[in-house]
């Protein structure tokens, strides 16, 4: 029996590969199928069965794909409703791969489909359990993203989470493995461990929402407690999830369009497409074109580029470095943004020998920023989570968190020069080059965020646990 995590960093999605006497089972692929099939043929193996343990809302998965380049059936849990054909399993239903065993636990709760898949081995033992959004390492998935107008509410949803965890999760014994689909960094939930493996007994021991002695009320309240409202982009993944979506090699063919420099603008100025810049903060706020919008690739790329732009059907022209064209196509597609137009041939640097107009970001380092403020009283805006405001922040800095940014433009001084800074640089790029988009120029980036903020001893807040908000 062979187990491998296929992990996505920029997604923090846990895809898996089970083998066994030279049958494959793919639990929750990527939309990009061509490793999963080299990966088997290297192997001289057979795929047999792709398994989904929900619809996913922040990703849009390969199983389409990936059936039928290999004839696998798609098989998902009970209560799942499919516009492609697909094997929608009872609960405790088995499914054999070579010497192994797979077995849906219908898990209700993260969505009413859930489902996890416990992996017994070869002499019919409990190994593993491949838990999606049921069960992640240090939380569960969020009870908020399958609500039917009128007919069921998060606290509903919870409250099945918590009959799911404790009759069909818990009683499992402690050597029993937890793969989840995601790690820290999804949106799926809300204090996600950095690890991406664990054993179902150290889950019991510090998982707060697997107490022994937790009430249903108890664990309701402390599961929907603080839930930010969902990114736009999720519900979109779902309805491509659950109906199909055109292949991702069609998608790169068509959206792989080398613009020169004046085709690029004929299709800014033609179209409502977006500009997307996905260089280095750096290099962006050296130049870059009027009114684009930065999201680096070195970053959350998928998720922001979600949560910002929203609409999958969004129109968009690329920015990249030279070379990683293709790389950033496939990640805007991994999250269901298929409608890029083209990217500009030769990358920035060709716009500036064009002599065309750009736009620049006043970046100033984190000492500078300690002596202008001391001289000063100017405005600073801090877009961090509002729990990492909260938990230390400069002394009267407001928290525009980017997620909201838009919420919060009326917020910014009109002509006052106001202070800009995220945890480390990222983000507060990303927030300068949306205020440049809507009109607003006079602030000013502060360089590597709080965590250099906090060096250079400028004044902050009383540091408050996390855990404890």
């Amino acid at each position: 029996m062979k187990i491998e995590q296929i992990y996505t960093g920029c997604l923090a999605q846990g895809a898996y590969y089970i083998e066994s006497q030279g049958e494959v089972a793919i639990i929750d692929p990527l939309r990009e199928v061509q490793p999963y099939l080299q990966k088997a043929k290297l192997n001289n193996a057979k795929i047999k069965y792709i398994f989904e343990t929900h619809f996913h809302a922040d990703f849009v998965s390969g199983h389409v794909t990936l059936s039928k380049e290999t004839g696998a059936p798609i098989i998902y849990g009970p209560n799942a409703q499919t516009s492609f054909k697909a094997i929608i399993a009872k609960d405790g239903e088995e499914f054999k791969l070579g010497d192994v065993t797979i077995k849906v636990l219908h898990t209700p709760g993260h969505t009413m489909e859930s489902s996890v898949f416990l992996l017994k081995d070869e002499k019919e033992k409990d190994h593993a359990i491949f838990s999606g959004d049921t069960l992640f390492l240090g939380d569960v998935g969020r009870p908020d993203l399958a609500q039917k107008m009128g007919e069921i509410t998060e606290r509903d949803l919870a409250g099945f989470l918590y009959d799911s965890l404790r009759t069909k999760i818990m009683p499992l014994a402690d050597h029993v493995i937890v793969y989840p689909a995601h790690g820290a960094g999804s949106s799926c939930g809300k204090n996600l461990s950095k690890e991406t493996v664990d054993t179902l007994g150290n889950q019991k021991k510090t998982n707060y929402a697997l107490r022994a002695d937790m009430t249903k009320d108890e664990f309701i309240d402390e599961v929907t407690e603080g839930l930010l409202p969902p990114p736009q982009y999720f519900p979109l993944n779902v309805k491509m999830n659950k109906e199909g979506y055109d292949d991702f090699q069609d998608v790169l063919k068509r959206s792989a369009q080398a613009l020169s420099t004046d085709a690029f603008e004929a299709a800014a100025n033609e179209t409502d497409a977006v500009i997307l810049d996905v260089r280095h903060q750096d290099d962006f706020a050296k130049g870059h074109i009027p009114r684009s919008i930065f999201i680096g690739l070195d970053g959350s790329f998928a998720p922001w580029v979600g949560a910002l732009i929203a609409d999958v059907k969004q129109p968009i022209l690329l920015v990249t470095p030279e070379g990683r064209e293709e790389e950033t196509i496939t990640r805007l597609s991994r999250v269901g943004f298929d409608y890029t137009i083209g990217y500009l041939k030769g990358g920035f640097e060709s716009w500036k020998k064009a002599s065309k107009e750009y736009d620049t970001v006043s970046s100033i380092s984190a000492i500078t920023f300690k002596n202008s403020i001391e001289k000063q009283n100017a405005p600073v805006f801090d877009v961090r989570k509002h729990g990492e405001y909260l938990s230390e922040h400069v002394i009267e800095a407001n928290n525009t968190p980017l997620d909201y940014i838009n919420d919060y433009l009326a917020e910014f001084p009109d002509t006052k020069t106001f202070y800009v800074h995220c945890a480390g640089g990222y983000r507060s790029m990303i927030a300068a080059s949306i205020l440049k988009s809507r009109g607003i120029h006079n602030f000013i980036d502060v360089k590597g965020g709080f965590t250099a903020i906090k060096e250079v001893g400028v004044t902050v807040s009383d540091f408050v646990c996390p855990s404890t908000l």
